[in-house]
């Protein structure tokens, strides 16, 4: 069931770490671009029941809704090579009455070099497919775990992408 402490400090960036399969690559042994999507989807599906003790399935039952991707930004900065371990880590940055904003980012295993940045946007919709509001439950949830850094003004890719680079840069990446 669909609980959660409003009250608890819940870490707000979820962080797996990889290492890049030989069958996801391309003919140059780098990860093949379509790759990084179940790379990122994966890893914050491992994660997120341990952070937060809950399945993206529970949602679906207790709100007869789920989450579905209806536009992707992704930049391709560094290439993630065959063998190589990386970290993958994400997080809501953004949410309204109906959407939700995940960035997903991979850097090398020694946290100093960004290698790749998407966004995901997605809308609440019920089991008809019909886009609906997130329940009051629901918000204070996304309250809890989200950055609420741009919740009230809007934020650009390219000036996140800056953004992230500087974190990565300065090993300044923020967990909370």
């Amino acid at each position: 069931m669909f609980e959660f402490d409003p009250n608890k400090k819940y870490e707000k960036t979820t962080k797996t770490r990889s290492v890049i399969r030989f069958q996801d690559c391309d003919p140059l042994r780098h990860l093949n671009n379509a790759k990084y999507f179940d790379y990122y989807f994966n890893g914050r599906e491992d994660q997120v029941p341990k952070l937060y003790g809950l399945q993206n399935s529970e949602i679906y039952r207790a709100f007869d809704a789920v989450w579905v991707v209806y536009n992707h930004q992704i930049s391709y900065l560094r290439p993630a090579g065959m063998g190589e371990w990386v970290k993958l880590l994400s997080r809501i940055i953004w949410y309204d009455s109906h959407s939700v904003l995940v960035e997903y980012f991979m850097i090398n295993d020694d946290e100093t070099q960004l290698k790749n940045i998407l966004w995901s946007k997605l809308r609440f919709v019920d089991n008809q497919g019909k886009s609906t509001e997130h329940p009051a439950k629901l918000m204070e949830f996304l309250s809890t775990v989200s950055f609420n850094d741009y919740v009230d003004h809007p934020i650009d890719f390219d000036q996140r992408l800056q953004e992230v680079k500087e974190e990565v840069k300065n090993k300044q990446i923020r967990y909370y």
